[in-house]
């Protein structure tokens, strides 16, 4: 059984755990940082999450996990970071972000190396404070909306090995603080650019600690 220790904090990560996240997480309502990547965790990300009112950085990568993003974790206020990248997961951005005034306070999101389809939808816009969006190695498919570019603190946006075309709006390239952009993989236009020098950023926990 999987046992979940009753702190701010807790780092299971590298462990080869092959368990489901049980319920019961959502009894530890101290839990501010949550590591589990890099094991083989299974099943359905719990909403059980979604009822951690101190949660900030939430790691869920490299594991096994399947179902949907529960869009409940948008009611998170303090959320900061999510990264459930190279897992199993499906449905589409809009699922995830449908409540009103969701993810108020996310920074980091990272959605890459699973199995989502659909577009970005408009809406994604709202989240002000997002500063990156990782959606690489998806089926995501349509246009980039040109409200994105008018987000006002992006600065590192991942839309590789997709299925979007059409163009890349110029407000892209004028955007002050965008600092890369990688778009190969798709069936964009000709005469869309990438901006920067790729590489995928992997923020040190050290940047995380309060």
């Amino acid at each position: 059984m999987l046992v979940f220790c009753c702190c701010c904090v807790s780092n299971l990560r590298w462990n080869k755990l092959q368990d489901v996240i049980p319920p019961e997480i959502g009894e530890l309502k101290s839990l501010t940082h949550l590591y589990l990547s890099f094991n083989a965790f299974k099943g359905e990300i719990p909403k059980e999450l979604a009822i951690l009112p101190e949660l900030r950085y939430l790691y869920l990568h490299e594991n096994r996990f399947s179902g949907r993003i529960p869009a409940e974790l948008g009611t998170l206020k303090n959320l900061r970071h999510l990264d459930v990248g190279n897992n199993h997961l499906v449905g589409t951005i809009r699922e995830l972000i449908r409540l009103d005034g969701c993810f108020p306070a996310l920074r980091n999101l990272y959605l890459n190396d699973n199995y989502l389809t659909g577009g970005v939808p408009a809406q994604l816009s709202n989240l002000t404070s997002l500063e990156i969006l990782h959606l690489s190695h998806n089926r995501m498919t349509g246009i980039i909306p040109v409200g994105l570019a008018h987000m006002p603190r992006l600065t590192y946006l991942y839309l590789d090995h997709n299925n979007f075309n059409g163009r890349i709006p110029d407000a892209f390239y004028k955007h002050p603080y965008l600092k890369e952009l990688y778009i190969e993989g798709n069936a964009f236009k000709p005469g869309v650019n990438p901006i920067g020098v790729h590489k995928v950023l992997e923020v040190s926990d050290t940047e995380f600690v309060v």
